[in-house]
């Protein structure tokens, strides 16, 4: 019995059955988890793209590597990198164009000894028909082997590629005169001349020359593919403007390879 006579009222809870159900969020995964997850996606995605830089690479290296081989491979270079050695051994050397196999010989010291080469000097008398110029080919520094000489032609008797050079001097005794200096190719394939090097200038003459000669040099040279049976010569537009000499006018040829 409490003070005064009153009994203390009982405390009533109602529940209330139709009430809204709250869902309580789940447990969060740590700030550190998700940022390492982040790291971790970029992670691959940079491996994957040094992998595909990295395979780029490779592959131009490998294009590169494969153009030097092919270069290396051929005879020309085994001459000039090695000339002692190149012609003493022989064989058979693959050469790769393209996505095929070439076989190129070789040469044996008797093949390097037999090519082709001439050099031929000046003539006293350098004026020939059509402008076409006339040399010394045999005797002193003139030589021609495995090539035949006729009336200012070199005519080849075997096919293969050539190294091709001239030089002439001309004597300039006009104030001014236009210079053509050409090497030329006749071949059984085409009725007119061909025309493979020229040197076209137009040369003034210089003041009060102290020799009473004003004198211009010419020099062609390069790489041909010649046929069995070509022709090669020089010719000079006014021929009479050259200057006779052994050593001022020279031409010549030899094979590099066949």
């Amino acid at each position: 019995m409490a003070e005064g006579g009153m009994g203390t009222c009982p405390q009533v809870f109602v529940v209330d059955s139709h009430s809204s159900y709250v869902h309580m969020p789940s447990k969060k995964k740590p700030r550190w988890a998700r940022v390492g997850h982040r790291f971790l996606l970029l992670l691959m995605g940079l491996t994957m793209l040094g992998l595909v830089v990295q395979g780029f690479f490779i592959y131009r290296l490998y294009e590169k590597t494969e153009a030097f081989s092919v270069y290396r491979s051929h005879p020309l270079y085994q001459n000039m990198s090695n000339p002692k050695t190149s012609g003493q051994q022989g064989g058979t050397i693959m050469t790769r164009v393209g996505s095929k196999e070439m076989p190129s010989e070789r040469p044996h010291p008797e093949q390097i000894q037999h090519r082709p080469f001439a050099h031929l000097m000046g003539s006293n008398n350098p004026v020939g028909e059509n402008n076409v110029v006339q040399w010394i080919h045999e005797g002193g520094e003139a030589i021609t082997h495995n090539m035949s000489y006729n009336k200012g032609r070199l005519l080849v008797e075997k096919e293969g590629y050539y190294y091709l050079y001239s030089k002439l001097q001309m004597n300039s005794g006009v104030v001014c005169s236009l210079i053509q200096h050409k090497v030329m190719k006749d071949t059984r394939a085409y009725d007119k001349s061909i025309e493979l090097m020229k040197s076209k200038s137009f040369h003034c003459r210089t003041p009060k020359p102290s020799d009473g000669d004003d004198l211009w040099n010419s020099f062609l040279a390069g790489i041909f593919h010649l046929q069995r049976g070509d022709k090669i010569f020089v010719t000079l537009e006014d021929i009479h403007k050259i200057r006779p000499g052994l050593a001022d006018n020279f031409m010549g040829a030899f094979m590099l390879f066949p």
